[in-house]
């Protein structure tokens, strides 16, 4: 027999688990269905602004207090060999009045410390894969097999980009490549990185340097999946030789620290992003290219509106209402942030002269217009909820 709940969440991704986790703060009864994994990931991620909000109102933020590193400033700098370069360009959280944009967090930890928190939240754990979505009149019937079964009047999709729930809601897809492999990896270094996280552009992509804790970065280093091919095969020295150079020796002497791990570059954006008592959540919703930290910064606020829209409409939380203030929700957010990440990267691959030097204009108003500049960092802060 289903077990019937408010709310069931299907995905233990950090989306899944916040959204499960701040539905159950919001009083409503919630199911999480996803089978528990022991984080291993040694990925890290830029949390910006609200998304620090919405982790400490999960209520996480002391258990990764001591493995996360501030990002007091953000700097990008031309590294092409074009005809026209833009001028380097420092974004510094004191001038919006900040301490900090965010935070750099490592996944595991984080992934860890939210599953001790739905535990502690006495959520409703199927520990399983959903085998069978079945969408009725007022609920939608979720199978995980030796695991159990739920009835829930809405659904959270968080179960990642092929996601068999969003399936079930008939929901489509626009899907897109790029001629681009991320090549990522933890280093180690012999300068202080001084809170600063460093984008270069290139004629391949993003080489982005981004704070860890002490003399440590994360690497996000983009390029064509051949080269990218190649800096997988080498040896950790030739590898940290080929950072040096990217990285213009800007943090000293390099050391690679761990394994590195390597994703082709995709994009897609749901047609809708609720339908038939299904919300979508996190890249069952949109995939980006790392390029700034856009990706989980949306997925975190897709849980909190997710949470919120569900609490608002508690009368009926599946019900037509609740779906269309959800879209109204997320729709801006997304399809923005989408253009924006999506036109930046192309910008970096086009040998189009007008093209670069249309970016190189823009980059150049935001070093020398004040206003403009903090403008564009309260905007690429603003919560969108």
């Amino acid at each position: 027999m289903n077990t019937p709940v408010d709310v069931a969440v299907v995905g233990a991704g950090p989306a899944g688990l916040s959204a499960a986790i701040l539905a159950a703060r919001e009083g409503l009864s919630v199911a999480l269905v996803a089978p528990r994994t022991i984080p291993t990931d040694r990925r890290t991620v830029a949390m910006l602004g609200v998304s620090v909000d919405i982790l400490q109102e999960t209520g996480i933020w002391p258990a990764l207090a001591d493995t996360v590193a501030p990002l007091r400033t953000m700097r990008i700098v031309d590294g092409t060999r074009r005809l026209v370069r833009a001028p380097l360009v420092e974004f510094h959280a004191s001038e919006i009045g900040r301490d900090a944009f965010g935070y750099n967090v490592p996944t595991a930890a984080m992934i860890a410390a939210l599953e001790d928190a739905v535990t502690e939240a006495g959520i409703l754990r199927l520990d399983g894969l959903a085998r069978a979505i079945t969408v009725h009149d007022g609920h939608v019937a979720i199978d995980a097999g030796a695991a159990g079964s739920v009835s829930a009047r809405l659904v959270g999709a968080a179960d990642g980009r092929n996601s068999p729930v969003r399936e079930a809601a008939g929901i489509g897809l626009k899907r897109w490549s790029y001629p681009q492999t991320a090549v990522v990896a933890n280093i180690r270094h012999s300068l202080p990185h001084g809170d600063v996280s460093t984008e270069f552009h290139t004629e391949t992509g993003p080489f982005t340097l981004v704070p860890l804790p002490g003399l440590r970065s994360a690497v996000v280093c983009v390029v064509k999946p051949r080269e990218a091919e190649r800096l997988m095969q080498m040896d950790d020295r030739g590898l940290a030789e080929v950072f040096e150079q990217k990285s213009h020796f800007l943090v000293g002497d390099i050391e690679i620290d761990g394994p590195r791990q390597a994703f082709p570059l995709t994009g897609q954006s749901a047609e809708r992003f609720a339908a038939r008592r299904i919300a979508l959540i996190g890249e069952a919703a949109h995939v980006f290219p790392p390029i700034g930290a856009q990706g989980l910064n949306l997925s975190l606020r897709d849980a909190a509106a997710f949470a919120r829209t569900a609490s608002v409409h508690r009368a009926d939380p599946g019900g037509e209402d609740a779906l269309a203030d959800y879209h109204r929700r997320r729709s801006g957010d997304v399809y923005t942030r989408t253009a924006a990440v999506d036109a930046l990267n192309r910008t970096l691959l086009t040998s189009f002269l007008p093209v670069q030097a249309a970016r190189g204009v823009g980059l150049f108003a935001l070093d020398r217009l004040p206003a403009l500049k903090r403008f564009a960092m309260r905007q690429a802060l603003a919560p969108h909820l």
